[in-house]
């Protein structure tokens, strides 16, 4: 069966994700002039994405306290477990800019698409980069515009959380805006990181929690990156060591 689900889900996937690209062009294009954000794309392929979690029977994700996202600049924090993470998180509602790897977006179809749609990338463990995925995720708050990081950097594989890295709580520091944790539940039962293996049931939760104001932030990013780690390691039921 496992088989199975992974030759299905990923001949829809190559199949839909050329097509979807063909479709994403045409957007960008026509919608350019006036939408320089391209939240019209965003907003494609956004909804677009999350239905891969629901082309399965046995498959279920859905999103809880998405209300509760502020309508202006925040930044949005979530853990990290599996590949699936970010079509997961594709459900969010409204707006938002992801950080992601550099890599995948040298990848075809998938690497074009996150071009377009204008999402940041980082080569983690590269200074450089680094710091010029800081500044992109700045300039885009100044714009209005969450942004979505990953603190942990990379997967934790769902069975413990990865130390919390402080740059996004000094972000929200800085720019003096909301941080909203995202709390991701069942990922690792879809696919285990990179995959490419599929299970044949997978209950995946996307949970928005109450954002942090500013006033509630502080001024230390190490601390208030350990406060959410704690908070984080509560919600999931795992060790903070």
């Amino acid at each position: 069966m496992r088989l199975l689900v992974t030759l299905y889900y990923w001949v829809v996937f190559v199949t839909t994700a050329t097509f979807g690209c063909g479709l994403t062009a045409v957007l960008w294009l026509v919608t350019w002039p006036f939408d320089r954000q391209h939240r019209a794309v965003h907003t494609f392929v956004s909804t677009w994405t999350f239905t891969y979690l629901r082309i399965w029977p046995g498959w279920r994700a859905r999103v809880q306290g998405g209300e509760l996202l502020p309508k202006g600049p925040c930044v949005i924090i979530s853990n990290h477990q599996s590949m699936a993470d970010v079509v997961a998180l594709m459900g969010l509602p409204g707006q938002f800019k992801f950080v992601s790897k550099a890599s995948l977006f040298k990848l075809p179809v998938i690497g074009w698409i996150m071009s377009m749609c204008q999402y940041v990338s980082v080569d983690r463990g590269k200074p450089h980069s680094t710091h010029q995925m800081v500044e992109d995720c700045r300039r885009w708050l100044r714009t209005g515009m969450p942004v979505l990081i990953f603190p942990e950097g990379t997967y934790s594989g769902g069975a413990r959380l990865l130390p919390f890295k402080r740059g996004a709580f000094l972000l929200a520091i800085e720019e003096q805006v909301p941080l909203v944790p995202v709390v991701l539940t069942g990922t690792p039962e879809l696919v285990v990181e990179d995959g490419p293996w599929m299970s044949p049931r997978a209950s995946i939760t996307v949970r928005v929690l109450p954002p942090m104001t500013v006033a509630e932030l502080g001024t230390d990013a190490a601390a208030l990156a350990q406060r959410l780690r704690e908070r984080y390691a509560t919600e999931l039921g795992m060790p903070t060591g």
